[in-house]
């Protein structure tokens, strides 16, 4: 194993909260490493529009992840497609694991935001990328002329049904309450599309196929009726779930997974910060996670000073 002792910082993620955090680090004089096993952008990065960050009226999720990339890449910060196995408190600071290297450093930014939540059926895991898909920005082309489901009621599944509905002929957007949890400009604007076919007090029941996605059923939950549609395509958004297990033995994390901190980005651990959607918080937006970059990013550079 590789030991690496030139990072004061090392942020886990490269999301729009890791990314800010390693601008402001930079900027304050910090020697700073990003680690993410899955590219850079999080999820931010597979949408299809940004319209609600101040300042910038419309852009691409790829454009906007680009820029802070490029950003903090040109400050100096260092950016290695690795993913963490461990993160191991020492008398100096903290060994951040990958499978090839260990990172000695001084602080560590936890920033791995959010993973899409399953819709917990049966044959959903066999059927992933033959038909099931989580990123309707990245699969939805495929559907070109075909009918598809949405499965959700918040901002991303209505965001996902009218992306889809510019490909292809019907989209069916089920949701489990009688009303949408997403903006009003969303619900407006999906009430326009004569292709979004609204199936509400509804969830789904069975993914039909083998192969291939060929059907979704889905469950009346006003009556348990039973109604088969005919797709090609099953699209879930509903929801994300932290993926905080590896840092449970070392910081507080809440019932549900998320890692406990306040405005000012603290852990329960001394020199261990927290960026992003995977903290607790009551709001969980892309501004918010850039603020909370910048936040952890000052504090971590401040703590390092410290020491």
């Amino acid at each position: 194993m590789k030991i690496n002792e030139d990072y004061k910082i090392v942020i886990i993620g490269a999301g729009t909260a890791g990314l800010s955090a390693a601008v402001y680090a930079q900027r304050a004089g910090q020697d700073v490493i990003i680690l993410d096993g899955k590219g850079y952008g999080g999820q931010i990065g597979s949408t299809d529009k940004v319209e609600n960050y101040p300042g910038i009226a419309s852009v691409s999720g790829f454009d906007f992840a680009t820029g802070l990339y490029e950003q903090a890449k040109s400050l100096g910060a260092k950016i290695k497609f690795s993913e963490v196995k461990a993160v191991e408190k020492t008398e100096a600071g903290f060994d951040v694991v990958t499978e090839r290297v260990t990172y000695k450093t001084s602080a560590v930014i936890i920033a791995t935001g959010l993973e899409k939540r399953k819709l917990g059926l049966a044959n959903e895991e066999i059927l992933t990328g033959k038909g099931v898909s989580y990123c309707a920005a990245c699969d939805g082309a495929f559907y070109k002329g075909k009918n598809v489901a949405v499965v959700g009621g918040g901002n991303t599944a209505l965001e996902d049904a009218l992306y889809l509905s510019t490909y292809c002929t019907n989209v069916y957007l089920v949701h489990r309450r009688d009303e949408y949890r997403a903006e009003q400009t969303y619900v407006d604007e999906i009430a326009g599309k004569d292709n979004i076919i609204q199936l509400k007090s509804c969830v789904p029941a069975e993914i039909i196929g083998a192969d291939k996605v060929e059907g979704l059923t889905v469950k009346s939950l006003k009556d348990d009726s039973l109604k088969t549609l005919e797709v090609s395509g099953v699209f879930a958004a509903v929801g994300q779930v932290p993926s905080n297990d590896i840092f449970k033995d070392l910081i507080e994390l809440d019932s549900s997974g998320y890692i406990v901190a306040g405005e000012d980005c603290l852990t329960s651990t001394e020199g261990i910060f927290v960026a992003g959607d995977c903290r607790t918080k009551e709001i969980r937006q892309l501004v918010t996670a850039a603020a909370d970059g910048a936040v952890a990013g000052i504090g971590a550079a401040k703590y390092v000073r410290a020491k």
